[in-house]
């Protein structure tokens, strides 16, 4: 170890006395300073204008825009000026002779080496700390793990960079070469993750063999062991590479034997980073204080629930519109979507399959009218020149039930005992399913999660058909992600003229056009009386058929139509911001209110408790300018008069009423709305000027609520707490002028200073 130390000593003095090394901190640390100052004004600005930083640590230190990923970018540009000399001088002085004639090992010598390069490291890794330590100590409450995991990853990323500069001086004189072969190397490396990813084993081996985004996890406060282990890896590769290429020097050797050897020490890093991505092999620590790369406690129940084997197949129809999701090049990161849920349960088993067959797609209908599946597929195989093949539906028919999804893009979650469920993608900008959706489609599997029932029969509004008027998008539409169906609950239609069924958890009364007979509303009655959990919503005009349903929990929708005449909408668009008693109940509740964002009604009648048997709370209600209008039916032509002679009465109504009781021990819960159409179809695809609903948030209120939280599965985690600065606009500008300019200037006369001095010797 002494002769290693002396060697390191040896280089930093060779090091420091060269303008290079100055040049490279001062140009880091000016580079590192610009990069910071336009964070950190942002969030100075921000506060300045009364607003909280949402997780000020991570949005200063991580993601495209923070700190380390920046300077992490340009790491690669620096390194190679430094260790293109490391050996090459030695070649160029002539004092490689000597060091190969000593007694010294090879190995000592690449060790010492990359010793002082390491002690380099640290001194620009110290560079980017006087910025972490800055934000230590003026953001409040900051989580300073996260801050230090990512000085570990710039570290890391520095240290490979290192070993692999120092390979490439050893294998020339030439220091511009070994500069440029240290670029191609990181270029390489960069590249290599896309290539062979339609060949399985090979697809393992060189995406774990890709350097970029490596440093990524440690900056966004995850430290991985796969990460670590190849950063580890890395080093130990090219320092044996270059180890080697100093033994072959002292000795002749076959070109043969001298390419087995680097041969072999390749496929042993190989080999070792390839069990190291498997799931078993998976470890993580979680450094940041809410646990944000990390499942919810909510997904973390559930899989612990979850002891059977899981396989989740992913089924791509070549010829659908969404058959790039998932193609073999991907792979890798499609799996990557999963690597939360792998880390809880290692066996889960990802099987891909590519197949083709007629799907809803206009273009291909278009451009190949006439043509078989067959021909359609292997044109596009041909045009976008895929490297792997596609089997005809046929031979997946019995492993599931592609026709009910349309034939499009979607996974099968399968249990060993055999239960099953899709997981689907979305038609939004996200597409892939979030934790929420998977956790879902988990959870389906091993409990029972409520049944919600349509009433049916009387007009009322349907689950399942397309039209505005219906209920098809928040309840069953597949492709929409926020649809109750994509969230754990399934339904089912209810005829009143049969008993309800007991799986019904949840039964949906919606605007029946009909009045309900006395056998129906005696069923409806038993299955109140039972404590069943009931959602009943009606329309204005039709009060005579919902409010004999109404009363049986105690509720009356009131005569009239609710207005509030405003200069910009109709004067029947009811637009009401949730009570304090809602902001109590639900969390999508107090988040509606503390965004200001209203629930929309298009007509509405006001409702009344007279009821005795239920706690009824009221989540919405109209201004107390509105009145229910009793004479005008055209709000186009006409104008709206308050009359009190017509029995208008100008007072708040509420528009959404929550009743609960306990029945048998149970929570019986039920929510009645004076509209219908605020969940309609029609509805949640408005879009007004000037005001943007959030009707969604009641709907993922109510049924959490009447649910029991079952699902939706809540996947927050607890709020973020470092949401302020320390430190003012003043304060900040001298920091930040001192930052840019007076640090590089004292690293500049450092530089001079040991120059001189090393001169004068």
């Amino acid at each position: 170890m002494k002769v290693i130390f002396k060697i390191a000593k040896a280089e930093l003095q060779v090091l420091f006395f060269s303008p290079v090394a100055w040049l490279v901190l001062v140009i880091f640390s000016f580079q590192s300073a610009i990069l910071y100052n336009n964070i950190f004004d942002e969030m100075v600005r921000s506060q300045a204008l009364g607003r909280d930083l949402f997780s000020a640590t991570l949005g200063i230190f991580s993601g495209m825009l923070g700190f380390y990923p920046n300077i992490a970018k340009y790491l690669f540009l620096y390194i190679p000026l430094l260790t293109m000399g490391v050996m090459s001088r030695e070649y160029n002085n002539g004092s490689i002779k000597l060091l190969l004639s000593s007694p010294i090992d090879s190995r000592q010598i690449i060790f010492g080496k990359y010793l002082s390069l390491m002690i380099y490291g640290l001194v620009l890794t110290g560079i980017a700390a006087v910025f972490s330590f800055f934000s230590i100590a003026t953001v409040n409450n900051v989580d300073t793990p996260v801050v230090l995991s990512g000085l570990l990853g710039i570290y890391l990323l520095i240290c490979a960079y290192a070993a692999i500069g120092l390979f490439m001086s050893s294998i020339t004189s030439y220091t511009v070469v070994s500069a440029i072969g240290t670029l191609a190397i990181l270029a390489f490396l960069g590249y290599i993750s896309g290539v062979a990813q339609d060949v399985p084993l090979v697809r393992d081996i060189t995406y774990w063999l890709s350097i970029s985004g490596r440093s990524d996890t440690f900056f966004g406060g995850m430290i991985t062991v796969e990460d670590v282990l190849y950063f580890v890896l890395v080093v130990g590769l090219f320092l044996g590479f270059a180890t080697l290429k100093l033994q072959l020097s002292r000795r002749k050797t076959t070109w043969i034997s001298a390419s087995l050897k680097y041969v072999t020490v390749f496929l042993v890093a190989a080999v070792i980073g390839y069990v190291s991505t498997r799931p078993k092999m998976m470890a993580v620590l979680d450094v940041t204080r809410n646990k944000t790369n990390t499942l919810s406690k909510s997904s973390q129940e559930v899989m612990n629930h979850l002891n059977d084997k899981l396989t989740i197949y992913t089924f791509t129809n070549m010829l659908a519109q969404d058959n790039f999701l998932a193609l073999p090049i991907g792979q890798k990161i499609d799996i990557d979507r999963f690597k939360r849920y792998l880390r809880f349960k290692p066996d889960i088993k990802l099987n891909y399959y590519y197949y083709y067959h007629k799907a809803d797609n206009p273009f291909l209908d278009k451009r190949y009218p006439n043509n078989s599946d067959r021909e359609r597929f292997d044109s596009l195989k041909r045009i976008y020149n895929w490297k792997f093949d596609a089997i005809p539906f046929e031979q997946l028919e019995k492993k599931a039930d592609l026709g009910s999804e349309g034939y499009q893009f979607v996974r099968l979650l399968e249990l060993g005992n055999g239960k099953r469920t899709f997981l689907r993608v979305y038609d939004d900008m996200m597409r892939y399913p979030s934790e929420a959706e998977i956790t879902a489609a988990v959870k389906r599997m091993i409990m029972d999660l409520p049944v919600v029932g349509f009433v049916t029969g009387h007009s009322e509004r349907s689950s399942t058909t397309d039209n505005d008027r219906g209920y098809k998008m928040f309840a069953q539409e597949k492709r929409f992600r926020y649809a109750l169906i994509n969230q754990g609950f399934d339904f089912q239609e209810v005829n009143l003229e049969q008993s309800i069924p007991d799986k019904i958890k949840i039964l949906v009364i919606a605007d029946p056009r009909k009045p309900l007979s006395a056998t129906e509303l005696e069923k409806l009655q038993a299955y109140i009386n039972k404590g069943g959990n009931l959602v009943i919503s009606g329309e204005p005009d039709k009060t005579e058929n919902i409010n004999p349903v109404a009363a049986l929990v105690g509720v009356q929708f009131l005569p009239g139509l609710l207005v509030n005449p405003t200069a910009d909408f109709p004067p029947d668009l009811m637009i009401m911001r949730p009570t304090k008693e809602a902001r109590a109940m639900s969390y999508y509740l107090e988040s509606q209110g503390k965004n200001n964002l209203p629930l929309i009604m298009p007509g509405a009648a006001g409702l009344q408790y007279t009821g005795k048997d239920y706690t009824a709370t009221t989540l919405f209600r109209s201004d107390s300018s509105s009145w229910n209008e009793m004479e005008t039916k055209n709000f186009i032509d006409d104008t709206v008069i308050y009359h009190t002679n017509a029995g208008e009465i100008q007072q708040s109504y509420p528009t959404v009423l929550a009743l609960n009781r306990i029945v048998n021990g149970k929570e019986q819960k039920i929510i009645v709305t004076g509209d219908a159409d605020w969940l309609s179809t029609g509805e949640l695809n408005m879009r007004r000027a000037k005001v943007m609903a959030s009707n969604y948030s009641l709907i993922n209120a109510a049924f959490s609520w009447l649910s029991d939280g079952e699902v939706p599965i809540d996947t927050r985690r607890d709020p973020s707490i470092d949401t302020s600065l320390s430190i003012g606009e003043k304060g900040w500008a001298t920091t930040a002028f001192i930052f840019k300019w007076v640090i590089p200037a004292l690293l500049i006369i450092a530089g001079v200073v040991i120059w001189l001095r090393r001169r004068g010797k």
